[in-house]
């Protein structure tokens, strides 16, 4: 898309225009997706997630100054909206499973819903790659969102500058760190992997 017809389609949008706002956001949607899916490893929750990027960014496209793309804005979102949601997580009650839940006319067991990969999502991702993923989940959330989009979904750090709003020489030294903190993780699991893997 070019410059000059993303600020028209911005222009358009922000008046209202809902076509406009849908061509904005085709580019972007499978990226938003994968961020969101990364950052909370969870099919459906990243679904949700990405519906709620996408009315934010509608919602509050007004406010969209075109300082940066269109593209690099909704990512900032995105970034934005999967950390508070692993901040509310976080925050969370813990609910026994073994619990019974108590109802006016008695007890009823707890039912937890199958979040368990379709057979096409696991053909897809092989030991390697499960092992990486568990291990990135288990990074702070600032480690965890720079990962992602430098390793994973491959933004420059330039974008990345952008995105998370902070100085490009941060978002260099978070990514060291974040990488440093990754391979911890990889070495305590060193046995999972073929001698050549972590080094």
């Amino acid at each position: 898309m070019s410059i000059s017809n993303e600020k028209d389609l911005v222009e358009r949008a922000k008046s209202g225009e809902l076509e406009a706002f849908e061509q904005l956001i085709i580019g972007c949607q499978k990226k938003v997706f994968n961020i969101a899916f990364r950052m909370v490893g969870n099919y459906d929750d990243a679904n949700e997630l990405a519906q709620e990027v996408f009315i934010k960014a509608f919602r509050s496209i007004k406010n969209f100054k075109g300082d940066s793309s269109f593209s690099t804005w909704i990512y900032r979102i995105t970034a934005n909206v999967c950390l508070d949601e692993l901040r509310k997580r976080k925050n969370r009650t813990i609910v026994s499973l073994d619990q019974d839940i108590e109802l006016n006319d008695g007890d009823v067991k707890r039912q937890m819903p199958d979040n368990a990969p379709t057979p096409d999502m696991e053909a897809e991702s092989n030991e390697v790659k499960s092992i990486v993923n568990e291990s990135i989940q288990q990074l702070p959330d600032d480690y965890k969102s720079m990962i992602i989009l430098r390793d994973i979904q491959g933004f420059s750090y330039d974008e990345i500058s952008k995105i998370v709003n902070c100085p490009e020489g941060t978002v260099k030294s978070r990514i060291n760190r974040a990488r440093q903190a990754l391979k911890k993780i990889l070495q305590a699991k060193k046995e999972l992997f073929d001698d050549e893997f972590v080094k």
